[in-house]
């Protein structure tokens, strides 16, 4: 597999339902890991790759992107889809070497790694079995060239933002929820007194939202 990554395996021999949690920009593998145990008892394969690109954020310290960060806060729709096959080469991988129910798939993403999530759910509804966008924006070069499709009016989706998100502001993912409502998506929505982060409360939401819904 061409990324690396950090992953829960459950014991036995499955297939299993499935999550792919990719991270921030500047972040790494193992920023969101510690969600996978408390999913089903841990019953789930949780894959979390790392960003193809490295970051120098500090003295001796790296995080890692899925790609570079435009001054003008809009995305490259080349570096979006480079990203893209990186991903979705990760995943055809995944599927060979793991356990993994092909039917029961999510794709989660924080911040930057929400922008892949929306990027790949979007692009391939038929892949996934749930969308989660965590303190993220919607950007253009993912809605444009998007044909209509049924899959992805189907698509349980979850979309989580901190009003007090001093990087992203809640503004940008309240105008994702719309743009996916107007494509016919039916959208779950978790709005928290929270700044650019993941706290108790909404963990607890979005650990119930994917084991009753697409996880279940």
């Amino acid at each position: 597999m061409d990324l690396l990554y950090t992953a829960h395996i459950p014991a036995g021999t499955g297939p299993f339902p499935t999550v792919l949690a990719l991270h921030g920009y500047g972040a790494s593998a193992h920023d969101l890991l510690g969600l996978a145990p408390q999913l089903r008892r841990g019953e789930v394969v949780f894959l979390c790759p790392q960003g193809p690109l490295t970051l120098e954020i500090g003295p001796g310290q790296r995080g890692y992107a899925w790609f570079p960060i435009d001054p003008s806060g809009q995305v490259s729709l080349p570096a979006l889809v480079g990203a893209r096959g990186v991903l979705e080469g990760f995943l055809d991988d995944a599927l060979r070497v793991h356990p993994i129910d092909p039917e029961r798939i999510t794709v989660m993403g924080f911040s930057q790694g929400g922008v892949m999530a929306y990027d790949l759910a979007l692009g391939r509804p038929d892949r996934f079995k749930g969308l989660v966008a965590l303190s993220s924006w919607l950007p253009d070069a993912v809605v444009q060239g998007l044909r209509p499709d049924p899959a992805r009016a189907a698509l349980p989706t979850l979309l989580m933002h901190g009003t007090r998100d001093p990087m992203i502001a809640i503004d940008n993912a309240r105008r994702a929820k719309a743009q996916l409502e107007a494509m016919g998506m039916k959208v779950a929505w978790g709005e928290y007194e929270m700044g650019h982060e993941i706290n108790p409360q909404a963990a607890r939401d979005l650990l119930g939202w994917l084991s009753a819904g697409p996880l279940g």
